[in-house]
């Protein structure tokens, strides 16, 4: 019997550029455009470094680029925040994982790289008071007063609400499908002023995304982020967080879902509805968001101020 020999893996000819667009490649799905906008602009800024995008990816093996890798990472990165770090961080990982499981690298070349130590994130709840002002503004555009009604009311997170489209909708019964982080198939559910604003925001339309940009898109797109009656695009993520963070004085988008699920929680909520709200399928990622208040404390505490009834 003739004896079967491995051929060795020619890695020589998968250069740093072809491996990071593979890598890129694999986030193909509609719900997966945010995450594959944000490892580009980790992978970008890598081609862009010091080290070679025309050499093998397998170079990274060598300790000596290894450090190189570190070095530039740190510095690139090292005055950032926290969160930014570790965010980064674990794209440049994923890259590297998938590189190890092709055979184009063999080690870890993020090994001399720490994930940064983030501090208890405690004040992500707006006030209910806080919120509802910011929904009643008049002057906020329409587009913008109905996605954040839609995600504070529902506590989808922003991503499973901005790839809606018309069809998914149930507006009768005030509901629609989202996919949820995870691929999980899931409903959410508003409340009456987020269905009185959706019936304004969508006059006239019954196909397409839910949100629109302001404009008709000026490259290609493909077809299930365009809506076919006007050319114009699915609002982005990230130009959602901006209009979001600016009107809101440095709110994040993900502040109204996390407000409405401890309101919610604060309203006594049972647990098992809570994650049926947030799509959670662990208790232990739901509890930070069931935390109470501060003014939920403060509530607590004039309910049971015996000494101040008396005074009255």
């Amino acid at each position: 019997m003739p004896t079967v020999h491995q051929l060795p893996i020619r890695t020589e000819a998968v250069t740093l550029g072809v491996a990071v667009a593979a890598f890129l490649d694999t986030f193909s799905r509609p719900e997966q455009s945010g995450t594959r906008r944000t490892y580009a602009d980790v992978l970008t800024q890598l081609l862009r470094s010091p080290l070679p995008r025309t050499d093998p990816v397998s170079v990274l093996d060598h300790p000596a680029l290894a450090a190189e890798l570190t070095d530039w990472f740190t510095q690139r990165w090292g005055a950032a925040g926290p969160a930014t770090w570790n965010r980064n961080l674990a794209c440049l990982r994923s890259a590297c994982t998938y590189w190890r499981t092709q055979h184009w690298i063999t080690g870890d070349p993020t090994a001399g790289l720490a994930r940064a130590k983030l501090p208890p994130a405690r004040a992500r709840a707006r006030s209910r008071t806080a919120v509802a002002d910011l929904l009643a503004r008049p002057e906020l555009a329409l587009r913008e007063r109905t996605l954040w009604a839609l995600l504070y009311e529902s506590a989808a997170r922003t991503q499973e609400v901005l790839l809606l489209d018309v069809a998914d909708l149930d507006r009768p019964n005030r509901r629609a499908v989202v996919r949820r982080k995870g691929g999980a198939i899931d409903e959410i559910t508003w409340q009456t002023r987020t269905a009185r604003l959706l019936a304004r925001h969508l006059a006239g339309r019954a196909r397409g995304p839910v949100f629109l940009t302001d404009r008709a898109a000026r490259v290609q797109l493909a077809t299930t982020d365009l809506d076919p009656d006007t050319g114009r695009a699915r609002l982005s993520y990230r130009r959602a967080a901006e209009l979001f963070t600016q009107a809101s004085g440095g709110w994040t988008l993900h502040d109204l879902r996390h407000s409405a699920l401890t309101h919610a929680a604060e309203d006594g909520m049972p647990t098992p509805m809570l994650m049926t709200k947030s799509g959670h399928a662990s208790i232990r990622t739901l509890s930070r968001y069931s935390r109470p208040s501060v003014d939920a404390l403060a509530r607590w505490h004039d309910q049971r101020d015996i000494a101040g009834r008396r005074q009255l």
